[in-house]
């Protein structure tokens, strides 16, 4: 998910799917480069504490 906070004036990119994994930046595609990283680095470190890692849902548009 990928929307914009007036509050924190920053692109925010979050990931429902991965539990805490939200990324920001000052551009949309800034904030997805940033989620790439997040998620990157949430999946080692969940395997490294040996925890689940989620199946990535399909979008229902291409399901």
């Amino acid at each position: 998910m990928l929307y914009w906070s007036q509050e924190t004036r920053a692109f925010i990119a979050e990931v429902p799917e991965l539990p805490g994994c939200i990324a920001d930046g000052e551009t949309y595609q800034e904030a997805v480069q940033n989620a790439e990283i997040i998620m990157q680095e949430w999946i080692e470190t969940a395997q490294e504490l040996r925890r689940e890692i989620p199946t990535p849902r399909t979008p229902s548009i291409l399901a």
